[in-house]
Order: C-alpha cells, then structure tokens, then sequence
C-alpha cells in the first residue's frame, strides 16, 4: 500500500489496531471457549479407552487395588516432573492446614470412589454403575446453586437453558443404559465411569488456591499415600504388586499419565469454567463410549445409542449456551458501573458550566 499523504498513515493506523484486537478476541475466545471443549473431550475419549485397557489388566490377574494405587503414584510423578519447568505466575496464598485437609480428604473420596466403582462391577453389573455415575451433572448443579457457585433465576433463559440441558444430557445418558432398540451395525459393552470428587467442593478449592497444576499434583499424592497402606492390606503379597511385561503394564501406565492429565484439566476447567460445565461432560462420555466400541472393539450399536446421542447432543448445546451467554451478561455488567461513573462525572461539568453563565 502506497503512502501518499498523513490521511493513509491514519488509514494503516487503524487497520493495524484492528488486526491486532482481532487476533486478541481470537485468542481469548480460543483459550476460555475451544480449549476446555477440546480438552474435555480428550480427556473423555481416553479415559473410555482406559476402561479397555482396564479390563484387560484385571483379566490378566491384576488387582485394582495395586491398579489405582499405581494409576495415582504415576499421576503425581509426571505432575511434580511438569511443576519445575512450569511454575506458577500468580502470587498464591501460603498452603495453609485447613486447605491441605480439603485436598487430602478429596485424594480419599477419590480413591474409595473408584474402589467402589469398580467392586459395584463386581457385584450387579456394569449398566447400574453407569447410571448411578449418569447422576454426577443433577448432583453437581444442585451443589453448585446451593453453594452459590451458579446463579438460579427460574424466569431468565439462561438458568432455564441450563436446567433442561442438564436434564436432557442425563435422559439421554439413561437411554444408552436402559433401552437397546434394534441393532443399526455390528458393534459395545457398556463402560464404567469412576465417580469423581463433588466438582462444587473442588471450584471452592480453586477459589482458594488457584493454581492449577499444583492442586492436582497434591490430590494425586494424597491419593498415593491413601492407597497404598490400604491396598498392602488388601494385597499382602508382594509379588503381586510386580509388573511383569504384558498388557498390565501398559494400562498402569497409560492410566497413570491419563490421571495426572486429567487432574490438571478438571482443575483448570473448574477455576475457568465452574463445576456445571465440567459434570455435564460425564454423559457426553457414554455416548463416546458407545461409537468408540462400535470402531474398535467391533461391538454392536443399537438404535438406543443413536437416539441418546441426538438428546445428550442438544442437552449439551443447551448447556454450552447458557454458560456463553453467562459469561457475556458477566462481561457487559463489568463495564456498566465505568459507563455510569463517566456519565456522572460529564453531568457535573455540565452543570458546573450551566452555573458559571
């Protein structure tokens, strides 16, 4: 572009400052929007996949006592490995008792949820854990409404948005359990989902201490030091607690990476997001887990399945929305108390003025 006179210097100006708002809008909607989506959705893809590797462990004679005691001690070592090249930038408040009481009694909710998950497998069957774990989103929004974490206005769109698509992503996540239809292809077993702590309990935490990755590093090592005097009692023998090379070895590693991951992600999610956001991504896992063992496993796929993916799909958006516009309502209501400041300040001159003549 050629520069002729001052009024194109005016031109290039702007056009430049305008690129680079863009690239910031873009950076910022990529970071608060599409990251955590992508994020949580991986996280969802490999835990169905770990389920796989999972049974293959504990088929092969593995105990899931030495499984999860593994899964946490892997989980913290590759998180203490990532603190050092990766420390915080915020000024944290000092770890005080009160708050590494809180961690700790989350490394043993989390520890004996997964114990009971996979004994509760044990003793029904696999489609009573699944809707049992299908229950986490209602659990989640009640204690994040009664803890004032979400807001609730029956009357605004948002909050309703909210609550049927909360309620949709668990019909829809009941569906895939509860009704078959008939087959469309050849293709899965259903998938355990382990419960995990009350993510309402865990956006408090985040409040508190918000780093993101060092919240996760101290959950998976007050999971380790929980699991490991229980499972000695549980496994005494110690060569059973030997890897030897096999298909063990590989679930108990890809668990454990998976786990410190994972931690990490629904703690950045819960301090950027809040706890709804994240619990509404458990149904969306069975429905992943459906398609997936229809891929990989060759399972069967039942209209029940497609028909719960539609409703979890529009539950989910339902959602998603209503967290968006949230967020924008949150954003314009930050800058009215500046408008109205700057407004006041101008009717003051102008009226200091109007004195003056």
């Amino acid at each position: 572009m050629a520069i002729n006179c001052p009024f194109d210097y005016c031109i290039l100006f702007l056009r430049k400052t305008i690129e680079k708002q863009e690239i910031q809008m873009a950076r910022r909607y990529c970071y608060n929007d599409v990251l955590p989506l992508t994020a949580m959705v991986a996280i969802e893809c490999t835990n169905v996949g770990l389920n796989v590797l999972f049974k293959k462990a504990t088929s092969k004679g593995m105990s899931y006592f030495i499984f999860i005691t593994y899964t946490y001690a892997i989980g913290a070592l590759l998180l203490l490995s990532l603190s050092f090249p990766f420390p915080s930038r915020q000024v944290l408040p000092s770890l005080n008792f009160h708050l590494g009481f809180r961690i700790f009694l989350f490394g043993l909710i989390g520890f004996f949820a997964q114990v009971c998950a996979y004994k509760r497998i044990d003793y029904s069957n696999p489609t009573l854990a699944s809707t049992i774990s299908n229950l986490s989103p209602a659990f989640t929004f009640i204690l994040a409404v009664l803890f004032r974490l979400e807001r609730l206005a029956l009357r605004s769109s948002i909050s309703q948005a909210k609550i049927m698509g909360t309620i949709a992503s668990i019909s829809g996540a009941l569906v895939v359990v509860l009704y078959k239809g008939p087959q469309v292809f050849s293709s899965p077993s259903p998938s355990s989902t382990l419960l995990q702590p009350s993510y309402s309990n865990w956006t408090h935490v985040m409040e508190i201490y918000p780093a993101e990755l060092l919240v996760a590093l101290f959950y998976n090592i007050c999971g380790a030091i929980i699991s490991a005097p229980v499972s000695l009692i549980a496994e005494s023998e110690l060569s059973s607690w030997m890897l030897r090379p096999s298909v063990a070895v590989i679930a108990v590693l890809c668990s454990g990476v998976i786990q410190g991951f994972s931690s990490f992600v629904i703690a950045w999610g819960l301090h950027l997001k809040g706890p709804v956001y994240i619990a509404i991504f458990k149904p969306v896992s069975i429905a992943i887990a459906a398609f997936m063992s229809a891929i990989f496993l060759g399972d069967s796929l039942y209209l029940g399945s497609i028909i719960a993916v539609i409703i979890i799909s529009i539950g989910f958006y339902a959602v998603i929305w209503g967290k968006a516009k949230e967020a924008e309502r949150t954003t314009s209501s930050s800058k009215v108390p500046l408008l109205k400041v700057e407004d006041a300040r101008i009717s003051k001159r102008n009226a200091r003025i109007l004195k003056r003549k």
